[in-house]
C-alpha cells in the first residue's frame, strides 16, 4: 500500500466477458480495512449482496483458528468503483499480463462473493493479529454500477452447488465421527459393496442400499454418550453391531449376492432407509449399555417386526408420513421406540413423551408399541 496515493497490489491481468479484471494476493490485515460491509440498512433492491448472516461468522472464524496449519479459503471477489491503473512489467507476452494494480485510497470496494469470509477474517484477527501477514486471493472487477454488481452476485451463485453430505463426509479428515463412519462403511461386512459414498440419496436404479451419510448418522447414534471411547473403539463396536444386525436382514446379503436388486429391497422394505438405520443405531445404544453380554441374542427379536413398507399399520406415523419415508428427528425417535419395544428395552423420558403423544393421536390399536 502506498500511503500517499493509494493501494498497490501485485496482480495478473485477465480478460473476461471482454473486460479486464485482476487477480492479486491481499494481506489479511487489509481485508477488514478496505472491504467494508455497511449495506444492511438498505432495502434488498438497493444492495449488491445478501444481508450478512452473523451466525455463520464465528463458525468460519473458529475453523480458521483451529486449523492454523491447514485452513483454506477460496478467493474473494470484489468490484472496484474507481479509476484504477495497471502497470505491466513489460510490453509483450506474459510480462504484459503481470504487473502492479494501483487503486486510489478513496476507491469503494463491493464484495460480490465472500462477505462471510471477510467478516470471519476480521474476527480471527482480533484474537490472533499475527494472521495479518498471511494472504488471501482477491479477484478485482471494475465496478460498472449497482445493476452490474447485482448481476455478478446472481451469476456467481447461479451454478454454486454444495457437495452432497456423503461426499463431504468422505473427504472430511477433521470430523472424528466422519472418520469412524468411513471405517465402519469400509470394514463392516454388513455394508460391503452396498454403500454410496458420493450421493446423499439413492437413485431408483442404484445398486447400493445405503449412503455414507446414513451410516454416519446411524453410527453416531449408536456410540453417542460413550465418554472416553476412542475412535478405534467406536469403529470396533460399530462393526460388530452392524454385522450382527445384518444377520437378521437376509435381503442385504441377497443384494450383495445378486439374488435381488437394491431397488427392489429399498422399495419393499423399510430397514435400509436412513431413518430406520439411525433408529436401529439409537436402539443399539441402549441395548449395548443395558445388556452388554447378551445384546447379540436380543437382536434376534428384530426378525419379529414386519419391515415391509406396505405395512402402514406399523410404519405410518413412525418411519412414514402419508406413505412416504420421513427423516424428521421425531420420526427417528418414534421408529426407535418400536424397535426398542421389540428388543424389550425401556424408553427414555424423551422417548416416552413422544410415544404418548403418538398414541394419543392414533386410534389404531395395531400401532401399539412395546413399553
Amino acid at each position: 500500500m502506498d500511503a500517499a496515493f493509494g493501494y498497490s497490489f501485485p496482480a495478473i491481468r485477465g480478460i473476461q466477458a471482454r473486460r479486464e479484471y485482476y487477480i492479486s494476493m491481499c494481506p489479511l490485515r487489509l481485508i477488514p480495512r478496505i472491504f467494508l460491509f455497511d449495506e444492511e440498512v438498505l432495502p434488498p433492491d438497493q444492495r449488491a449482496q445478501r444481508v450478512l448472516n452473523r451466525a455463520r461468522v464465528p463458525e468460519i472464524a473458529r475453523y480458521m483458528m483451529r486449523n492454523r496449519d491447514s485452513y483454506a479459503f477460496s478467493a474473494l471477489t470484489a468490484s472496484v468503483d474507481a479509476e484504477v491503473r495497471f502497470d505491466p512489467m513489460g510490453e509483450y507476452g506474459d510480462a504484459f499480463k503481470i504487473g502492479v494494480l494501483h487503486i486510489p485510497m478513496d476507491a469503494r470496494f463491493i464484495i460480490n462473493d465472500g462477505q462471510h469470509r471477510r467478516a470471519a477474517i476480521e474476527m480471527a484477527l482480533r484474537e490472533s493479529p499475527e494472521l495479518g501477514d498471511e494472504t488471501i486471493a482477491v479477484v478485482f472487477f471494475l465496478d460498472l454500477g449497482l445493476s452490474r454488481c447485482q448481476q455478478m452476485f446472481a451469476d456467481l451463485n447461479r451454478h454454486a452447488i454444495r457437495p452432497s453430505t456423503s461426499l463431504g463426509l468422505l473427504y472430511d479428515h477433521r470430523d472424528q465421527m466422519a472418520l469412524v463412519a468411513k471405517q465402519v462403511a469400509f470394514q463392516a461386512e454388513a455394508f460391503r459393496d452396498l454403500v454410496e459414498f458420493e450421493k446423499t440419496s439413492l437413485a431408483l436404479r442404484s445398486r447400493k442400499l445405503f449412503t455414507l451419510s446414513a451410516i454416519y448418522a446411524a453410527t453416531k447414534a449408536l456410540v453417542a454418550g460413550r465418554d472416553g471411547m476412542t475412535a478405534d473403539d467406536a469403529i470396533a463396536v460399530a462393526v460388530q453391531y452392524w454385522n450382527e444386525v445384518a444377520a437378521h436382514f437376509p435381503e442385504w446379503q441377497m443384494v450383495r449376492d445378486g439374488a435381488t436388486t437394491a431397488g427392489n429391497v429399498r422399495g419393499e422394505f423399510i430397514h435400509t432407509h436412513g431413518i430406520t438405520l439411525q433408529a436401529i443405531g439409537r436402539a443399539g445404544n441402549s441395548l449395548l449399555s443395558r445388556v452388554p453380554k447378551s445384546w447379540r441374542e436380543r437382536l434376534s427379536n428384530l426378525e419379529a417386526l414386519d419391515w415391509r413398507r406396505s405395512n402402514s399399520q406399523v410404519w405410518e406415523g413412525r418411519a412414514m408420513i402419508g406413505g412416504r419415508v420421513s427423516k424428521s428427528a421425531q420420526n427417528v425417535i418414534l421408529t426407535a421406540n418400536l424397535i426398542k419395544g421389540a428388543l424389550h428395552l425401556p424408553l427414555s423420558p424423551e422417548e416416552q413423551s413422544a410415544e404418548s403423544a403418538f398414541q394419543r393421536s392414533s386410534s389404531s390399536p395395531a400401532r401399539e408399541a412395546a413399553p
